[in-house]
C-alpha cells in the first residue's frame, strides 16, 4: 500500500562503516502535521466547551466581573470588601497566603463564584423564557403585551453568536402531561372513528385505566421524568427502532431525492465529489460547532442533539437489540460500485482533498475492471434482511481476520457513497413515461436489496447520469435533521463549488495520491448461503413496494394561503377526504410533528383524523350541503388540526405518553387492556411533511429549480399508505405515496389521484 511507505519516519542499517540512517522528511512532516491537527482539534473542543458551558455569558465575561469586583474593592465599597473578606476567612487555608496575596486570591475566587452564579441565573432565566408557549396559540398578527415583553426578554437572554450546542443546557425538559389530560385528548381523537357503542366501550376502558393501573404507572413515569433530560427519547430509540428484529430496509429507513428540475452535471464522479465535499463541510461545521442552531421564528432555538451522530455512525446488529456506535474520527468514506467495496481517503497527510482530486479518486473506482470477490457482490444484503441472521453471521464470520478489517472500514467510515450503475431521470414535459420518478424513488428507498449499506447513518447514492439522493437510517436522527444536512450539501454543490462547462469539478487537482483501496473478503459457502437468504428476504420486501410520486403542480402554497389557512392543515384535511374516497371509511392517521423545542426532543404524533375532519368529509360527499356549510366545516377541521399540532409541539400529545406508560407496564409486568388495545391499533395512513429552507444558502424564490423533490418512506401498515410531502415553493407540492402490492385494498397511483382531486375540490370551494 502506498500509505505504508510514509508510515516510517526513518530507516537505519548497520554496516562495517557504522550506522547508516536514512531520514524520510516527508514522513516526519506527515507525523508533525498529524500531531498538529490533533492538537488543533483538542483546542477547538476546549474552546467550544468553554463557550457552551458559559453561554449565554462568555468566558471573557469572567474578566469583566473580576474587573468590577476589583474596582469596588479599590473604591472601598463596603459590601464588596465584606464579601471578599468572608471568602478569605472561609475558603482559604489559614496562614497559607500572606497579605496582600491572600486578598488577591480571595478576590479571584469570589469573582469566579459570582460569575458562575450570574451564568446560572441567566441560564435558568433563559430556560424559563424558553418554556413560554402562549405565543404559539395566539392568532397571527394579534400578539399580546405579555408575548411582546417575552420576545424582548428572550432576545436579550439568548445571547449573541451561539454555537451549535450553546442552548442545550437552557432548553426546557419535555413536560409530562397529566393522566387526565392525555385520556381526555385520546378520547377526543377517536371520536370520529368509533360509533356510539364503540365509543362507550372505549370510554369504559379509559375510566378503568384511570381508576386502577394508570396512576401507578404515572407515578413511575414521573420518577423517570424527574431523573432524565427527556422521558421519551431513549425508550423511543430503543424500543421503536433498535429492538425491532425485522428488516430496516423500507420498514425503517427513508430516502431523500435530488433537485429534479435541474442537473448541474452529467458526470457521476464529479457529482459524487462535490456532494461528498458538501457533506464533509457540514460535518466540519458540526465538529467545530460553527453550524448555527435552527431557530423557530428566528427566536426560539431547537434542540441540536440529533446532529451529533449524523456522521461516523453505524448500526450494529444484535440478537435481542441493535446498538448505535459513533466513532469520533473518520478520514475516509466507504464506496460501493458494481458489487465491490472500497476505502477512499478524503484526507491524506493532514490535507483535505479538493473536489477535483476526489473526482479522480471516484473515477478510479468507476474505471477499475477488477471483478467482485467471491460472494462479495450481494454482501450488503445482510443489512437489508432480518436482523438476527445478520447478528449471528457478524459474530461468526466478521469477528477476526480480513473480514473484520474490511467490515471495520465500512462501519468507521464517515458515510457510504454508492456509485450506482443505473440512470434515473425526471420528464418535466410529461411526454415520456410518468413512472420515471416512481423508479427513481424506489431505487433510493431500497435499490436492488444488496447495493446499499442500510446500517450506515446514511448512503449518498449517485447515479451514472449525475442524479443523486440519500438513504437514511432512522434510529439516530429524524428526517428534518437529515433534510438539513442534504439541503446544505446540495447548496454547496450548486452555489458554492459548481462545475466547469464540460461538467468536471472546479479547482486544482494534484496527482500522485494513493488510489482507493479495494476491500477484501473471505466468504465461505455457509456465509454465502446466509447472504442469499437475506437477499431473498430483501427481494420479497422490495418487490412488494408500490411507490408513486405525485407532482402536484396545479397549485401550491401560494393558492392555499389565499384560503387563509395553514398549508399543512389544508393538505392533511385533503388527505382525509382522499382516504375516505379511496377506502370508503376513516382510519387512524399519523402525522409526525417535532418536539425539538425541548431538550433531546424527537417527534410526537398529531392525529389528523378528528370528529371535525370527519364531519367536513361527510359534508363534501353530501349533495345537500351548501358551499357555505362546507367552508364552515373545513374551517373547523383546520382549526382543530392546527391546535392539535401546536399541542404536540408543546409536549401535550397523546401517543408518546401512552407509549411510555406501556413500557412502564412491561417493566412492572402489569397487563393493561386499554394500553394493549391502543398501542396495537394500526396506522393505515402515515404521513409526514419534509422540512426545507433550513439553511439560507438556497434562494428558492429566485431559483425554485434548486429545491429538492423531498423524500419518502415505506407504508407502516400492510394495508395502509405512507405519504411524505414537501411544499416546494409557491406553486408545487410533491407527494411520495407508498403502499404494498400484496394488499388488495391499496393502490398508490389511485390514492395519489384521490389526493389531487381532493386538493382541487377544496380549492374550488374558495373560487369566486
Amino acid at each position: 500500500m502506498a500509505e505504508a511507505h510514509v508510515a516510517v519516519g526513518f530507516q537505519f542499517s548497520v554496516t562495517d562503516e557504522g550506522i547508516d540512517v536514512n531520514v524520510n522528511l516527508e514522513a516526519l512532516k506527515a507525523v508533525f502535521n498529524s500531531g498538529k491537527r490533533s492538537w488543533i482539534k483538542k483546542l477547538w473542543r476546549i474552546k467550544n466547551h468553554l463557550h457552551t458551558t458559559t453561554y449565554p455569558a462568555s468566558p471573557l465575561s469572567w474578566l469583566a466581573v473580576l474587573t468590577l469586583v476589583t474596582g469596588c474593592l479599590l473604591g472601598g465599597m463596603g459590601l464588596a470588601v465584606s464579601l471578599v473578606q468572608k471568602t478569605e476567612d472561609n475558603l482559604l487555608p489559614s496562614g497559607y497566603f500572606e497579605p496582600p496575596t491572600s486578598t488577591y486570591v480571595s478576590t479571584i475566587i469570589f469573582s469566579t463564584l459570582l460569575w458562575l452564579a450570574i451564568i446560572y441565573i441567566m441560564r435558568y432565566t433563559l430556560k424559563i423564557l424558553l418554556s413560554y408557549r402562549r405565543f404559539m396559540y395566539e392568532p397571527r398578527g394579534k400578539m399580546s403585551l405579555i408575548t411582546k415583553l417575552w420576545m424582548l426578554l428572550t432576545k436579550v437572554f439568548c445571547g449573541r453568536k451561539p454555537l451549535l450546542y450553546s442552548y442545550q443546557n437552557s432548553l426546557p425538559n419535555l413536560p409530562l402531561p397529566s393522566l387526565d389530560d392525555t385520556m381526555t385528548r385520546y378520547l377526543r381523537s377517536v371520536e370520529g372513528l368509533l360509533d356510539e357503542e364503540g365509543y362507550k366501550r372505549m370510554d369504559g376502558l379509559v375510566k378503568d385505566f384511570k381508576a386502577n393501573l394508570g396512576p401507578k404507572l404515572q407515578r413511575y413515569l414521573w420518577l423517570k421524568w424527574l431523573w432524565s433530560s427527556n422521558y421519551v427519547s431513549d425508550w423511543w430509540e430503543e424500543y421503536v427502532y433498535l429492538r425491532g428484529r425485522s428488516p430496516i430496509m423500507v420498514n425503517s429507513n427513508y430516502y431523500g431525492m435530488d433537485a429534479i428540475a435541474m442537473k448541474p452535471t452529467f458526470k457521476q464522479a464529479s457529482r459524487a465529489a462535490n456532494m461528498t465535499m458538501g457533506l464533509l463541510t457540514f460535518r466540519r461545521a458540526i465538529d467545530r460547532e460553527t453550524l448555527q442552531p435552527i431557530m423557530l421564528q428566528n427566536l426560539i432555538p431547537l434542540c441540536s442533539w440529533q446532529y451529533e451522530r449524523l456522521f461516523n455512525t453505524t448500526r450494529i446488529p444484535g440478537l435481542e437489540t441493535d446498538k448505535l456506535v459513533h466513532f469520533t474520527q473518520a478520514r475516509h468514506v466507504a464506496v460501493f460500485h458494481e458489487g465491490r467495496f472500497y476505502k477512499l481517503f478524503f484526507q491524506i497527510n493532514g490535507r483535505m482533498l479538493t473536489p477535483g482530486e476526489l473526482e479522480k479518486q471516484f473515477q478510479y473506482i468507476l474505471d477499475d475492471p477488477t471483478p467482485p470477490g467471491e460472494g462479495e457482490k450481494h454482501l450488503g444484503a445482510l443489512t437489508a434482511g432480518d436482523r438476527i441472521p445478520w447478528a449471528l453471521a457478524r459474530q461468526r464470520f466478521f469477528s477476526s481476520g480480513i473480514n473484520k478489517v474490511s467490515l471495520h472500514a465500512i462501519e468507521t467510515a464517515a458515510f457510504v457513497v454508492v456509485l450506482d450503475d443505473e440512470a434515473h431521470e425526471y420528464d418535466q414535459e410529461g411526454e415520456r413515461d410518468q413512472t420515471l420518478l416512481d423508479m427513481f424513488g424506489r431505487s433510493l428507498l431500497h435499490g436492488k436489496g444488496y447495493d446499499r449499506w442500510f446500517d450506515k447513518s446514511f448512503n449518498l447514492i449517485v447515479y451514472k447520469n449525475g442524479r443523486m439522493g440519500v438513504n437514511g437510517e432512522h434510529s439516530l436522527a429524524d428526517a428534518p435533521v437529515m433534510a438539513h444536512l442534504f439541503e446544505f450539501a446540495l447548496a454547496e454543490d450548486i452555489t458554492t463549488l459548481g462545475y466547469t462547462e464540460d461538467g468536471h469539478c472546479r479547482g486544482p487537482a494534484q496527482m500522485g495520491f494513493p488510489p482507493p483501496t479495494k476491500l477484501k473478503w473471505e466468504i465461505p459457502g455457509e456465509l454465502q448461503k446466509i447472504i442469499e437468504e437475506s437477499l431473498t428476504t430483501a427481494n420479497g420486501i422490495l418487490e412488494d413496494v408500490d411507490l408513486h410520486l405525485l407532482v402536484h403542480n396545479d397549485f401550491g402554497k401560494g393558492q392555499i394561503k389565499k384560503c387563509k389557512v395553514s398549508p399543512d392543515a389544508y393538505i392533511q384535511i385533503a388527505m382525509q377526504l382522499a382516504y375516505f374516497r379511496d377506502a370508503g371509511k376513516f382510519n387512524l392517521t399519523y402525522e409526525a410533528s417535532m418536539t425539538r423545542l425541548y431538550r433531546e426532543g424527537r417527534t410526537e404524533t398529531v392525529r389528523p383524523n378528528s370528529k371535525e375532519s370527519c364531519d367536513f368529509v361527510y359534508l363534501m360527499e353530501s349533495e345537500d350541503a351548501t358551499k357555505e356549510e362546507k367552508i364552515a366545516g373545513f374551517q373547523k377541521a383546520v382549526d382543530r388540526h392546527v391546535n392539535s399540532y401546536r399541542d404536540c409541539m408543546c409536549g401535550k400529545g397523546v401517543d408518546r405518553h401512552l407509549f411510555c406508560l406501556y413500557v412502564v407496564s412491561k417493566y412492572l409486568e402489569e397487563e393493561s387492556p386499554f394500553l394493549k388495545e391502543v398501542l396495537s391499533e394500526p396506522w393505515r395512513l402515515s404521513t409526514s411533511q419534509t422540512a426545507h429552507q433550513q439553511t439560507n444558502k438556497l434562494d428558492i424564490r429566485k431559483h425554485p429549480e434548486h429545491i429538492s423533490a423531498g423524500g419518502g418512506f415505506g407504508p407502516v401498515a400492510d394495508d395502509g399508505y405512507g405519504v411524505s410531502y414537501i411544499i416546494a415553493g409557491e406553486d408545487m407540492i410533491f407527494f411520495h405515496v407508498s403502499s404494498k402490492r400484496s394488499s388488495p385494498k391499496t393502490d398508490s397511483l389511485r390514492f395519489s389521484e384521490n389526493i389531487r382531486k381532493a386538493m382541487t375540490d377544496i380549492r374550488q370551494l374558495f373560487d369566486e
